[in-house]
């Protein structure tokens, strides 16, 4: 009698396919609970007394009573500096195999966020829900799902450390841990993701390109943006359908879409499906999970426990500069339209860490948010209150009614004639005249945020504008260091920041 063969579909795939009961509370309790127990006999477990904590009956309060707040200098100093020395169980347990480095936008010196076997695990069964979701999309490309993908990242050939640990961007890590069934679709290959310089990788991209039948591609928009323009020109064909037709879908995430769209479009030969994804160096945080959502759904019951801080005077001083204590609010706690900093604590040893980004709630029952911007990257100079989100959009809308492509800038608070301005550097190829685009800029500002409005009728006197190439903000990243997939361009210069970025255009006139 012939024998059944039991079919059993990979780990990833089944976790990924089970639907997680629909109450954020208890979903994000029970994934604190099992951080703590994983974690309990490492070295932060027992100096911060995990037992004790699940002993409690509100362990969520107890656990925000008993373990202070982090940001990465102090969380690398006190902790994560001893597992690159090889130090095992220290956050997490077990050795640390990866880093993924990550300069953010505002540091000058690379960051080493621990990437964990666990974490690894978690942001796998992450990217199979994401692509799951496609599949209740009623305009679905059914086309573009069986071909191809470009996954435009970092150097999958990684940089050893002293203790056999292992660094570089976390899309390299992450392509270098793809798993098997990954192999069919996956451009652009070994070969060309292990090469370390962008340039040469874009090349040898654009060389490949007749022979791959893409469908989708993942990435940071102004690098994808970039690859499918050098294409275009390449071929000397009209839009990148002429060479990948089947493309529907980009996959994108890093920074906020609306400055490309536009620049996007010009390219495109028909329209495509975006999808937008919140994935940091610390972990996968959410995605967009159906097509009409305003945003992007948190994952609440994959091994990320989150914590809101209300971005106000209160918990942030002048500089975007967490306190001590702050006020911390979990999933059932937010409200919608205020702005909150997110607080985490991962399967990668990250303890109520603030990553840095700032959020709101555009669906509380979904669990939807958008991303706003930076705990130190905003404009508040006299009580304007210029956010990221607030200037991206702005962007968009003047990209829109001029036609225009501008797929980078940055923005300056200075002080100006006993008062204060504002000046907006912008990367823009197309014929605009710089005053027209500062004008335009400003009235969007106006409509989009009533602060902003008031105070350009009183102390904010003037709103300047340079208008710049696109090559000028690449040269300026390549000089200090941060060309690639993981780095971002900030959206507002301050500090060093600022010093640097003066003296690069000085030399460059």
């Amino acid at each position: 009698m012939a024998r059944l063969i039991d079919f059993k579909l990979p780990k990833a795939i089944a976790t990924a396919l089970r639907i997680p009961e629909n109450d954020p509370q208890r979903q994000q309790l029970r994934v604190l609970k099992k951080l703590l127990k994983k974690a309990r006999f490492t070295s932060f477990g027992q100096q911060y007394r995990f037992d004790d904590i699940l002993m409690n009956k509100q362990v969520d309060k107890a656990f925000q009573e008993g373990v202070p707040v982090h940001d990465y200098n102090k969380i690398y100093q006190e902790w994560w500096k001893k597992t690159l020395e090889g130090v095992p169980d220290v956050a997490w347990p077990g050795k640390i195999k990866y880093y993924a480095l990550s300069s953010g936008t505002s540091e000058s010196a690379s960051k080493y966020i621990p990437v964990t076997k666990d974490m690894l695990r978690s942001n796998k069964e992450n990217y199979l829900r994401q692509l799951l979701s496609v599949f209740t999309y009623s305009h679905l490309p059914r086309n573009a799902i069986t071909k191809g993908f470009l996954m435009l990242g970092g150097a999958t050939d990684l940089q050893k450390g002293a203790a056999g640990w292992y660094s570089g961007d976390l899309s390299g890590i992450l392509a270098k841990n793809r798993p098997f069934w990954f192999q069919t679709f996956y451009k652009p290959g070994g070969r060309i993701a292990k090469i370390q310089d962008w340039n040469e990788k874009l090349n040898e991209i654009v060389e490949k390109a007749p022979d791959w039948d893409i469908g989708y591609i993942v990435g940071v928009p102004a690098w994808c943006q970039m690859c499918m323009e050098m294409i275009v020109q390449h071929y000397k064909v009209n839009t990148i359908h002429d060479i990948w037709p089947n493309l529907g879908f980009f996959v994108h995430g890093g920074v906020a879409f609306e400055p490309y769209k536009k620049g996007f479009e010009k390219l495109l030969g028909k329209p495509i499906i975006y999808i937008e994804n919140y994935l940091s160096s610390e972990g996968f945080i959410g995605f967009k999970d159906r097509e009409d959502a305003k945003g992007m759904k948190l994952i609440l019951s994959n091994n990320i426990f989150m914590e809101f801080v209300p971005f106000d005077d209160k918990n942030f001083d002048a500089d975007g500069k967490m306190v001590d204590n702050p006020e911390a609010l979990m999933i059932h706690e937010v409200e919608m339209g205020r702005e909150y900093a997110l607080l985490m604590s991962t399967n990668a040893g990250a303890w109520r860490y603030l990553i840095g980004d700032t959020l709101r709630f555009v669906d509380l029952e979904r669990s939807e948010v958008v991303i706003t911007g930076r705990t130190k990257h905003f404009l508040s100079l006299v009580g304007e209150h210029l956010s990221v989100e607030n200037m991206n959009r702005a962007v968009q809308l003047v990209s829109e009614e001029l036609n225009i492509s501008i797929p980078e800038y940055t923005v300056i608070g200075y002080p100006y004639q006993n008062f204060f301005a504002h000046k907006w550097y912008v990367a823009c190829d197309d014929n605009v005249e710089a005053d027209m685009l500062a004008k335009k800029i400003d009235q969007r500002l106006c409509e989009l945020n009533d602060d902003y409005a008031v105070e350009r009728t009183s102390a904010l006197k003037e709103v300047f504008l340079e208008k710049l190439s696109e090559d000028t903000f690449l040269k300026f990243m390549e000089s200090k260091g941060k060309l690639g997939s993981q780095h971002k361009f900030p959206r507002v210069l301050k500090g060093k920041m600022l010093e640097d970025w003066t003296q690069f255009l000085a030399s460059t006139k």
